[in-house]
């Protein structure tokens, strides 16, 4: 008897907690303003490094022309961004060799004072196996390094929202059907 109001509420729960996704992921536009404070998001490329390697950060919430600083507990030093070509700015950052695995903040502030931005990167330790013995040919070790790096991503937000909603879809189906069991045969 209760499986109905239950169906109904689990199937409202999957849809509040698909509806933020969307949302929690767009980043915030910069005001046009020029004396406005402006807040954005680094691009880290690649957002997944392993350590002494080098990442590219992207920003545009300076402005052209303008410069600005950027800091992580995972650089070796502090990235000098210069200007780019789509009104942005750009910079290179080296991944200290000794950074933990994990993930580490990444926050540019504008020289003007006038803009901050903020994002993320997770530093890996790749664990490559040394052959014991001589590596046949035909590939050699390099397909299973390719199969490692796309199981340690693991599902994303798609994924993530995809599930979600198919677990809704799913409840709204067993409510129908057992509404449709309760009202008994159409012609009773």
């Amino acid at each position: 008897m209760r499986s109905m109001p239950l169906t109904f509420c689990a199937a409202a729960a999957a849809a509040l907690i698909a509806v933020p996704a969307p949302a929690a992921l767009a980043s915030p536009a910069a005001p046009a303003g020029d004396d406005d404070r402006r807040t954005g998001t680094v691009s880290v490329t690649p957002s997944t490094i392993a350590p002494g390697r080098k990442v590219e950060l992207w920003v545009d919430v300076c402005g052209k022309g303008r410069e600005a600083t950027g800091n992580s507990d995972a650089f070796s030093s502090e990235a000098r961004f210069r200007p780019a070509d789509d009104n942005g700015l750009f910079a290179e950052a080296r991944i200290r060799d000794d950074a933990e695995p994990r993930s580490y903040d990444v926050w540019v502030t504008c020289k003007d004072g006038r803009g901050k931005a903020t994002g993320t990167l997770t530093v890996v330790h790749h664990n490559r196996p040394s052959p014991a013995a001589p590596v046949k040919a035909g590939g050699g070790g390099a397909a299973t390094l390719a199969q490692r790096s796309t199981e340690a991503e693991g599902p994303g937000t798609r994924h993530t929202v995809i599930g979600l909603v198919l677990a809704a879809v799913a409840a709204v189906a067993v409510a129908l059907r057992s509404s449709r069991r309760r009202r008994g045969p159409a012609g009773s």
